[in-house]
């Protein structure tokens, strides 16, 4: 089965194409020129689904949804929902979390069948626990490296927004801002393994991605794996489990 998944996001609408069997293509465009999405598919063979997960609101919706005309293939637009593809949710309301955050917890259950933390390194760091049962237990949001820099440049009269890199013991402010926003994001993960350790969980695999992910994972003090494109993953399941 041919598969067109495409994941819009804050930054990015990043899409894949596959076979059923392994990624073909995979590419993106800047969710601010979503306008440009129907380009950058036009090269594209008709898919036989396609499956679209976005949290970027109507307006974004309405340029994917002109970018898919062509294929003459009526979208799934995902949701997230009580149980699928062997991932149960634990959310009190299933219908509030994010269709991004459900597309990766079923992407990496689908990858490694067991006990994750799946975080995904976007403008905002989510962390979301998954038992080794495929139960989504629930997870947490926190702002991600560039809000967290840009919030203290724009809230404090001392702090500008300069590069800065990681170090353990920062001596100038560029850096201590740096590397106190990576510390507290890979805390942020580090803590939810130990949460699922510390309630009987197991020792959790930490499945990263997103495109702060790489600045993150040298500096977590847990087992990780790095997914290119987790949501996509879980989208291309999503697809052939609604195809069967």
């Amino acid at each position: 089965m041919k598969i067109l998944a495409i994941d819009a996001g804050n930054t990015r609408i990043k899409w894949g194409w596959a076979d059923g069997q392994r990624w073909v293509r995979q590419s993106s465009v800047a969710t601010s020129e979503a306008a440009a999405l129907g380009t950058a598919l036009a090269g594209l063979s008709a898919p036989d689904r396609i499956v679209v997960s976005n949290v970027s609101g109507t307006a974004v919706r309405k340029h994917i949804a002109a970018a898919l005309a062509p294929f003459r293939i009526e979208p799934l637009w995902i949701k997230s929902t009580v149980q699928q593809c062997g991932v149960r949710s634990g959310y009190g309301d299933p219908a509030q979390l994010g269709s991004d955050r459900w597309a990766a917890l079923i992407g990496a259950w689908h990858l490694f069948n067991g006990p994750c933390v799946v975080a995904n390194a976007g403008t905002a760091l989510t962390v979301d626990a998954l038992s080794g049962e495929g139960l989504f237990l629930g997870g947490i949001i926190v702002p991600g490296v560039e809000l967290m820099r840009t919030a203290l440049a724009r809230h404090t009269a001392q702090l500008g927004l300069e590069e800065g890199r990681f170090t353990y013991f920062p001596d100038g402010t560029a850096d201590a801002i740096m590397s106190g926003a990576i510390n507290a994001l890979a805390g942020s993960i580090e803590r939810m393994v130990r949460f699922m350790m510390e309630t009987g969980e197991g020792t959790a695999l930490v499945v990263m991605s997103g495109g702060a992910a790489a600045l993150l994972a040298p500096h977590l003090n847990a087992r990780a794996e790095f997914v290119d494109n987790l949501v996509l993953e879980g989208l291309a399941c999503i697809a052939l489990d609604q195809s069967a």
